[in-house]
């Protein structure tokens, strides 16, 4: 695919981001990029699920529905959805080389990986008539925040990725809560911090800010109850699906729990088979929903970190439900030696080897990152 060789040119990861260079750009093609209906979805966990929901009934509702989410598990294609399948390598091909002709050669070279394949979604869409477009690691500086939205979706916010968000819930909310444009629909949030800035953003900015209990009415509680029970969903993402279904109605459209039919995402608490369970979450919010939903019984752990995860308190979130750890190797640089991880394992006093092969008689977790499920995917799955 010649759109991956041109990706593989540029990193990833950066220690510092230049914030000015997105707008900028978008400025110079923004009459270039499709005039579609943008629904944004920005939080700390849940955005990946809840765009999955909304996305999945917007397509079987009739519209031409498209999905950007990230990161990928397995293949680039699964970030660029559209009407219930990811995108072609030929399609993305052709996307590319049209972007490529809408860009200068400088400003296509110091797009980063997230920019450019946001720009790449977005003209991959140019037919669409909802773009439901998931924004990475932030809020009013993120790549996605650039484009005219009609409605913000705001899964729940927690502490994660603080070099760049702000080690407070105030400051990571206040960063996230600024790409707001007009309205937005809170999820449940874990912190009364989360709707005082929304009220002092909206009183501030001219924002209208709800609750998805809002929007939601005793029918709704009903067909929330039917589709979980249908698609097997944990406490969390009924929540998730519960912010999908607010959206809809903020929208005017009517449903039914059909529409929701084969919504759910990959590598959300999904089932590889009856004892190996895979969730690509990596922080303590997620650690927290896992053991919500998992509490009932013991798992051995597949596990790997990057280092700025605050991986001690995540595995003694976790300590409940794990009856010993297997490390699974992680070739990334970001990730945790295995030195510093051990320590961390002893002063937990956990049992701990390192991951070669799964048995029959265990039930796995694997959990950690999209990284950590991908690498056990591809061991596992060849």
């Amino acid at each position: 695919m010649i759109l991956e060789t041109f990706l593989n040119n540029k990193p990833l990861f950066y220690d510092e981001i230049d914030y000015t260079r997105m707008p900028r750009i978008y400025e110079k093609i923004k009459d270039k990029l499709p005039s579609s209906k943008i629904i944004h979805l920005i939080g700390t966990n849940g955005k990946g699920t809840t765009g999955r929901f909304l996305a999945t009934a917007l397509h079987n509702l009739g519209y031409n529905t498209g999905h950007y989410t990230s990161p990928h598990i397995l293949k680039f294609n699964e970030r660029i959805w559209l009407n219930g399948e990811n995108a072609s390598d030929d399609l993305l091909d052709v996307t590319h080389k049209e972007l490529l002709k809408i860009l200068t050669k400088e400003d296509a070279a110091l797009l980063s990986y997230f920019e450019y394949t946001t720009f790449l979604a977005m003209l991959f869409y140019k037919e669409c008539d909802y773009i439901v477009l998931e924004a990475g690691l932030g809020g009013e500086h993120d790549a996605t925040a650039v484009f005219p939205k009609i409605l913000t979706l705001v899964t729940p916010i927690d502490k994660d990725h603080e070099a760049f968000l702000g080690d407070t819930i105030e400051s990571i909310a206040t960063t996230k809560l600024k790409a707001v444009q007009n309205y937005a629909i809170l999820a449940k949030q874990n912190y009364d911090k989360v709707y005082e800035v929304a009220h002092n953003l909206s009183i501030q900015n001219k924002r209208e800010f709800f609750t998805h209990n809002y929007f939601l009415d005793s029918d709704d509680e009903m067909t929330l109850e039917a589709i979980s029970k249908e698609l097997l969903l944990a406490p969390y993402l009924v929540e998730n699906l519960s912010l999908a279904m607010a959206a809809l109605h903020f929208l005017k459209i009517f449903f039914s729990q059909e529409v929701f039919k084969d919504a759910r995402l990959f590598g959300r608490l999904t089932y590889i088979n009856d004892h190996i369970i895979v969730d690509v979450g990596h922080n303590t919010l997620a650690a927290k929903r896992i053991l919500e939903s998992l509490r009932e019984d013991k798992y051995t752990l597949v596990y790997n970190s990057y280092k700025d995860k605050n991986y001690k308190e995540i595995l003694t979130i976790l300590k409940p439900i794990i009856d010993d750890i297997y490390i699974i190797d992680v070739n990334e640089e970001r990730i945790e030696s295995k030195e510093n991880m051990r320590d961390v394992l002893d002063d937990l006093g956990y049992m701990y080897y390192n991951f070669t092969t799964v048995e029959k008689d265990k039930k796995y977790l694997v959990f950690g990152s999209f990284s950590v499920v991908e690498a056990f995917l591809k061991g596992y799955i060849g």
